[in-house]
């Protein structure tokens, strides 16, 4: 189970890390352009999702592999989940089923991650 979760937790992080970081370093408009529900926030709301995705999915993989407080990814793998939990009644509001369903995936994963390290093979 362990190297099952070790995947999932890269593969995350990764995913959150590079679209993290399209939100931090993009311009506001190409970003409004590109993703719809952009344009229902601010850009400083926008900006600090981006951060959190980018220090949760440092969050996922850095505390566990180094050995320093390694509690740090199952609560990495938590907070990314109630983000996405978020992010789905979104656009579950929105009426985006296209977005529902991949945000949807993401947080299943991520309750996995967060799950399986908290009891499964704690770290």
């Amino acid at each position: 189970m362990s190297i099952v979760l070790w995947i999932l937790q890269f593969a995350l992080a990764i995913a959150f890390v590079l679209t993290g970081l399209v939100k931090v370093l993009q311009p506001y408009e190409v970003l409004a352009d590109r993703m719809a529900w952009v344009q229902d926030y601010s850009p400083g709301l926008v900006r600090g999702i981006g951060a959190l995705e980018i220090l949760g999915g440092i969050g996922l993989v850095l505390p566990a592999l180094l050995g320093v407080l390694p509690i740090l990814t199952p609560l990495a793998a938590a907070g990314l989940a109630v983000i996405m939990a978020l992010a789905v009644l979104h656009h579950l509001r929105s009426h985006e089923r296209g977005q529902v369903l991949f945000t949807a995936a993401l947080l299943i994963l991520l309750v996995i991650v967060a799950w399986g390290r908290f009891s499964l093979a704690p770290l």
